[in-house]
């Protein structure tokens, strides 16, 4: 995929921002929906996903136009699901022959015990938010077509040591929750004519103190040529306006 060479920085941003019920203060309320308020209806063909402030537009823009792109912020700012839309959209119109998805397997405080089944079974629970991103996308049906025959993989961290992903565009979600040297192995997995998106919350690490490597990775990589480092601020988030305001004090 052509890309160009200049840097773009996501900064906090003053603008006011478009809240997840933009009716709030006055009138009825109305659910936001990131595909830009469409009729809902089978998603069985692609919609281009709207960016709701100028902080996604940033981030939107620097994937369009790097190959490596971190996006950092807290929850509810859209990171993951612009960067599956920008994947779909890629593979879409031919940039990419595959989209690879990860997250590291790692439990949010509660222990869910040895599950049964299959790797992929055992995985499910961690990887649900992507499947779900991507069903939004694709509709269900067009998304275990594509798992099916290869185009579309959700692999574990663990699973991607010792690949060169060539022609892929590679997601790599819940970063915060990986240490340094499993970002750098994460990284380092970039092939030809692929782009890599990194997303995560380095204050919100499911880790040990000091073990999470993302912020100190996102601040060696600010300064290398060709990568974009996305920030994404309290100001951007879409989900309930309520998610904004705890956010501030918690």
């Amino acid at each position: 995929m052509a890309k160009r060479s200049s840097k773009v920085i996501a900064t906090a941003d003053d603008s006011t921002v478009h809240p997840l019920f933009p009716g709030i203060g006055g009138g009825a309320g109305l659910a936001w929906d990131p595909l830009g308020g469409e009729e809902r209806r089978d998603q069985s063909y692609l919609r281009k996903v709207k960016p709701q402030n100028p902080n996604q537009k940033q981030l939107m823009d620097a994937i369009r136009t790097h190959n490596l792109v971190v996006a950092l912020g807290p929850a509810g700012t859209g990171k993951t699901y612009l960067a599956i839309s920008s994947a779909v959209e890629a593979l879409e119109d031919g940039s990419v022959d595959r989209i690879v998805l990860s997250r590291p397997a790692i439990e949010a405080g509660e222990s869910i015990g040895y599950l049964p089944g299959d790797m992929h079974e055992k995985m499910a629970p961690f990887l649900r938010p992507l499947y779900d991103a991507l069903t939004d996308r694709l509709g269900s049906k067009r998304l275990r077509a594509m798992m099916a025959d290869g185009t579309i993989e959700i692999a574990p961290v663990g699973f991607m040591r010792g690949r060169t992903l060539n022609n892929a565009f590679v997601v790599i979600d819940e970063a915060q929750n990986c240490t340094y040297s499993q970002i750098k192995m994460l990284l380092t997995r970039l092939g030809w004519h692929s782009t890599m998106v990194l997303t995560g919350d380095p204050d919100q690490t499911d880790l040990l103190d000091n073990l999470s490597g993302l912020a100190d990775i996102a601040r060696r990589l600010e300064a290398v040529e060709g990568i974009a480092v996305a920030r994404l601020t309290e100001k951007d988030i879409v989900r309930h306006p309520l998610v904004a305001s705890m956010l501030t004090v918690l």
